[in-house]
């Protein structure tokens, strides 16, 4: 993300009302598109860890042990477990 001077972009009245609220401080304005896009799916990032975490369970449920599969996939067990913790948790709803 790249900064912008407020005080090249903004009328001076307008930053001189922001400044009541934040004074010296760094300010995120998001964009004004309701149709945001969600973490990881512009870039496929969220798609390649559902795919990892979808396979991390099917080879826990064929018998695979957390110890292995964290050696596998470079994860601790605590996270292995929370994968399938999550997943058998989402598919009771």
């Amino acid at each position: 993300m790249r900064y912008i001077k407020a005080e090249e972009v903004l009328p001076h009245d307008l930053l001189i009302s922001i400044q009541t609220y934040v004074d010296g401080a760094t300010l995120y304005i998001p964009k004004k598109d309701p149709e945001k896009s969600t973490w990881g799916s512009r870039n496929g990032t969220k798609d390649y860890y559902a795919k990892r975490n979808a396979a991390i369970c099917a080879e826990y449920q064929r018998g695979i042990g957390a110890a292995c599969l964290a050696e596998k996939y470079c994860l601790s067990e605590k996270s292995i477990q929370r994968i399938i913790k999550r997943s058998a948790r989402n598919a009771k709803t």
